[in-house]
C-alpha cells in the first residue's frame, strides 16, 4: 500500500498508509473536519465528547474521552491513522497510540494553525482540494467600527479557570474585537475573585463548554465584578479550530448586536 509522509504540528514525521481508510479522531472538532471533508466512510472511530455532526456520529465507535482512551477498543479498530491534538489529548495515552499506530497531531494557538492543520489533514487524507474549500469559507469581519470591548472568558467554575494569552480562544476573541484582559497571562489560569474585581472587564464571558455555564452562574459572577456585564457565549465558536469556523463570524455579528442592544 502507499503511504505520504507528514511532518505534524508537533515536529514529528509521520508516516501514513494512502489514503487512510480507518480513522480515528480524538478531538471533537477534527472529527467534525473529517465529516466535512467527505470522509464519512473512513472515520472508523471518535471519542465520546465528539458531537458533530449531530446525524451522523453515533454510528460511530466510541473509544473513550479525549483524555483517556479505550485502548482496546482502538486496538480492535485497527486505524491506520489516528488524528489527535496537543491540548486536549494527553501525553501518556498518545504516546501509548503511537507506539502502534500512525499518530498525526496538532498543536492549534492561532488561526495560522488552524488553517495549516486544515489543509495537512486534507492532504493527508486525500481531500486537498476540500480542504481548501473549508478554508475559503473561513474569514471575519474587519471593518467593524465598534470600540473595542474589555474582556474575561470563563472556561471553567470552582476552581474559576479563563482563557488568557498563547490559547486560540485569545486569538478568537482578538477577531471577534475584544480585548482579553487577562492577555498578559498564559493559557488557562485560576482566576482569584479579587483579581477579576480589580481587572473591571466590560463583559464576563461564560463558556458553554469545557464546563457548561448556565444563567444560575450570573449572580455568583456579577458580585466579583459588580460592573462587569455577563453573558453566555458558545464556547464551540471561540475554541473549535474546525470546519466549525465557517460559522464563526455570523456568530461573532449576532453576539456584537445583542452587546450592543
Amino acid at each position: 500500500m502507499a503511504s505520504i509522509v507528514s511532518a505534524d504540528q508537533l515536529k514529528r514525521v509521520v508516516e501514513i498508509p494512502f489514503p487512510p481508510r480507518r480513522i480515528v479522531s480524538l478531538v471533537p472538532s477534527q472529527t467534525e473536519l473529517l465529516f466535512d471533508l467527505g470522509l464519512e466512510d473512513s472515520v472508523a472511530g471518535v471519542t465520546r465528547f465528539c458531537i458533530h455532526p449531530k446525524d451522523k456520529i453515533a454510528q460511530k465507535v466510541k473509544v473513550g474521552g479525549t483524555k483517556q482512551f479505550d485502548f482496546e477498543k482502538i486496538a480492535q479498530l485497527q486505524p491506520d491513522l489516528i488524528i489527535g491534538n496537543k491540548e486536549e489529548n494527553y501525553e501518556e495515552g498518545i504516546a501509548e497510540l503511537q507506539r502502534q499506530f500512525p499518530v498525526w497531531m496538532s498543536d492549534v494557538n492561532t488561526l495560522e494553525d488552524a488553517f495549516a492543520m486544515i489543509k495537512e489533514v486534507g492532504r493527508i487524507t486525500g481531500t486537498e482540494k476540500k480542504a481548501e474549500e473549508v478554508i475559503q469559507q473561513i474569514f471575519f469581519d474587519t471593518n467593524d467600527s465598534a470600540k473595542t470591548v474589555s474582556v474575561a472568558y470563563f472556561i471553567w467554575r470552582k476552581p474559576y479557570m479563563a482563557a488568557a494569552g498563547n490559547t486560540f480562544i485569545n486569538e478568537m476573541l482578538m477577531h471577534f474585537g475584544a480585548y482579553n484582559v487577562l492577555s498578559k497571562l498564559t493559557r488557562y489560569p485560576e482566576i482569584d475573585p479579587a483579581m477579576l474585581s480589580e481587572l473591571n472587564p466590560d463583559f464576563i464571558f461564560l463558556s458553554s463548554e469545557p464546563y457548561a455555564f448556565k444563567e444560575i452562574h450570573f449572580e455568583e459572577f456579577q458580585s466579583f465584578s459588580p460592573k462587569s456585564k455577563i453573558v453566555l457565549v458558545d464556547g464551540e465558536m471561540f475554541s473549535w479550530y474546525g470546519s466549525r469556523l465557517r460559522l464563526a463570524n455570523n456568530y461573532f455579528r449576532a453576539l456584537k448586536s445583542r452587546l450592543r442592544g
